[in-house]
């Protein structure tokens, strides 16, 4: 016996189409619905060159793709992640617990830089140098347990206000760069800070803020010693620097503490520079990005002249070795959480 053929008709045909057309309607809403991870940042080249690294190194049988434990990306902290202007916020907090322990010291007010410091007189501080600087944080940052200085770090990060804006310290972070750590963790990423900062400055607030661990924190240290305080031991914190994790000490402290070279490297200043030159001259996909301030209105604008992150011999190496570098003003919607611009 044969079987007669059965053909489609009309009806089953129209019910094929229309399973089609809906079915590549609901495909488009997905692809309309899908969220953007940055949208912070403006649609151009620099959001562009993130995403296409991002996709790169993660699209696995592909010929940039890189593992997860060697998705390693460094981030400087003071104007890359949060502001800098129109001082350092760890010179601010230095300033403030030098007045907090004035009175325990009464010469400070005739010995220079104190002095200074303590009318507020920031060009005489600033006059003083580096050396100036290092006697106000040894004097201020130092003497006291490990403990001890995270309580105090913690206590002024939740009521100091920034003198231009009225906000916490820890509101001036900027909201574009908050976004791609969270994009770059989402990917496999493990980010972490290396900061000219003190470490044990950034350690108490940036897991709240950033969302990196104590752990992934590297910075410029002072030494530390055991010992025990009644029964108790404890770590004090001597006046004398162990290691200035700035410039060629990026590199050096990445090494030393990461163990492996990023495949990303994230800056604003000159200071940066060796951090992304060691990040770039490794083998396979590499990133680098620089924050070039350029919105006076939303923010401040400065770069070749400036005494604070000077971003000078970085934007030409940058330009010549076709690094990211993001204009703050056009590339950036909203600078800061608060920015509803």
């Amino acid at each position: 016996m044969v079987t007669p053929m059965v053909t489609a008709g009309p009806a089953i045909k129209r019910t094929h189409l229309v399973v089609s057309a809906l079915a590549l309607v609901l495909v488009g809403q997905a692809s309309a619905q899908t969220p953007d991870a940055l949208p912070s940042w403006n649609d151009g080249a620099a959001k562009k060159s993130i995403v296409e690294f991002v996709e790169r190194v993660t699209n696995e049988g592909g010929p940039d793709f890189v593992a997860p434990a060697e998705r390693i990306a460094t981030f400087d902290n003071d104007g890359t992640l949060w502001s800098e202007q129109p001082m350092y916020f760890q010179l601010a907090f230095a300033l403030d617990r030098v007045k907090a322990l004035a009175p325990q010291h009464p010469e400070w007010k005739e010995e220079q830089p104190f002095k200074a410091a303590l009318a507020g007189d920031l060009s005489t501080v600033s006059a003083g140098g580096e050396h100036a600087l290092l006697e106000l944080v040894m004097a201020s940052h130092t003497g006291m347990s490990t403990e001890e200085f995270a309580t105090i770090v913690q206590d002024w990060v939740a009521t100091a206000k920034h003198p231009k804006t009225g906000r916490l310290y820890t509101q001036m972070v900027y909201q574009p760069m908050l976004e791609l750590l969270t994009y770059l963790r989402a990917n496999d990423f493990k980010t972490y800070i290396v900061s000219g900062g003190g470490i044990e400055f950034m350690r108490p607030w940036t897991e709240k803020v950033y969302g990196i661990p104590p752990e992934q924190v590297i910075g410029s240290s002072v030494k530390t010693k055991f010992q025990l305080e009644n029964g108790n031991p404890v770590l004090i914190r001597l006046p004398e620097i162990n290691f200035i994790d700035d410039k060629a000490g990026k590199p050096v402290g990445i090494h030393q503490q990461i163990g492996r070279r990023p495949i990303a490297a994230f800056g604003n200043s000159d200071g940066d520079l060796q951090m992304l030159q060691w990040t770039a001259a490794g083998s396979g996909a590499r990133f680098c990005l620089y924050v070039h301030h350029t919105d006076a209105e939303r923010e401040w604008a400065y770069d070749r002249k400036s005494s604070i992150g000077r971003l000078d011999k970085g934007l030409d190496e940058a330009r010549t070795r076709g690094w990211t570098v993001v204009d703050m003003k056009q590339d950036w919607k909203h600078i800061f959480p608060f920015d509803k611009r």
